[in-house]
């Protein structure tokens, strides 16, 4: 981290960036962090519907569940912040329920496979979300 920014391998949506509701994209702009959800859960600990089922993710669970699309470590739920654009309406992305989440370590980092949300290794989402509190500004940029 350097003045405030953290800079970390990722995967976004396959389907690529936007913002419409049904769309499977990862919206864009300027969002903030609207909840932490599994400070102190193990790195690989799996979540369904936002909370701890108890288990941790695996090779062995991975590879009986290969198209599963696992939510570990942490979430930090995103809450657009502009009105129109990803606030609200067809476009809201705390509605579309986007994330930024750990993915297994086998899936690649810097490749589109995404249903919408920011993919990062465990590690790195546990540890950001030890770093942040809800209000956190998150910009959400093309390269």
């Amino acid at each position: 981290m350097a003045d405030g920014f953290h800079d970390y391998p990722c995967s976004t949506a396959l389907n690529g960036p936007g913002e419409r509701e049904g769309s499977g994209c990862t919206p864009r702009g300027g969002h903030r962090i609207r909840a932490i959800i599994g400070r102190g859960e193990l790195e690989n600990t799996i979540f369904v519907g936002r909370r701890s089922t108890g288990k941790v993710w695996t090779r062995e669970l991975h590879d009986k569940y290969p198209d599963r699309d696992w939510i570990l470590g942490r979430i930090l739920w995103l809450c657009g912040n502009e009105s129109g654009f990803n606030r609200g309406g067809q476009v809201d992305s705390q509605r579309r329920y986007i994330y930024l989440h750990g993915t297994p370590p086998v899936e690649p980092m810097g490749v589109p496979m995404s249903h919408g949300c920011i993919r990062l290794r465990p590690a790195d989402v546990c540890e950001l979300a030890d770093q942040m509190k809800p209000g956190t500004l998150v910009s959400i940029l093309e390269s």
